[in-house]
């Protein structure tokens, strides 16, 4: 186990880390773990909640379960990971790379991720109540039952997404891309 209290974890690396940890706190809420590089991090259940992990490397990362509620993740590197259930509610995911991640029953409720790239991710059962998502790359992704209720997807690109199921009451889709979108049994499309 690793508890760090109180600790400036700005630009933090383990390289080939094999860390694990599961369940705990790697930092108290509202850390300081700017450009932290984590990449392949076993994180499952961690408590990062506040935490400030901009530009940060957790491309493959393991963060299924994880409290991630409030977090700053503006432009961090989160390609591959796995945040399988994890709560992101609230989070600032702006311009992160999220391509080919597993966000399925991710919450990300009020999260902002403008611009942020999405490409190839899995965001099935997601909820994304509330999110902005103005000018995002979500091509090819499946959000399959997500529900997008009240979402912001201006300028997004969903060319090739699979949103079939997904809850889209009051969603906004002015300028979205949905070429090849496949949008059998969306719910709330006007």
């Amino acid at each position: 186990m690793v508890l760090v209290i109180g600790a400036a974890l700005t630009a933090l690396v383990l390289y080939e880390s094999r860390t694990t940890i599961v369940g705990k706190y790697l930092a108290e809420p509202g850390a300081d773990l700017r450009r932290v590089d984590l990449p392949d991090a076993k994180l499952s259940g961690v408590d990062l909640s506040g935490a400030d992990l901009t530009e940060a490397n957790l491309s493959g990362a393991r963060l299924s379960l994880a409290n991630l509620t409030d977090a700053d993740l503006s432009r961090a590197f989160l390609w591959g990971a796995d945040l399988w259930v994890a709560n992101l509610s609230g989070a600032n995911l702006t311009g992160a790379n999220l391509n080919f991640s597993r966000l399925e029953e991710v919450n990300l409720t009020g999260a902002k991720l403008g611009g942020a790239e999405l490409e190839g991710a899995n965001l099935g059962r997601a909820t994304l109540i509330g999110a902005d998502l103005t000018g995002a790359d979500v091509r090819g992704a499946n959000l399959t039952g997500a529900n997008l209720t009240g979402a912001n997807l201006t300028g997004a690109n969903l060319a090739g997404a699979d949103l079939r199921g997904a809850e889209l009451t009051d969603a906004n889709l002015t300028g979205a891309d949905l070429t090849g979108a496949d949008l059998t049994d969306a719910k709330g499309l006007r």
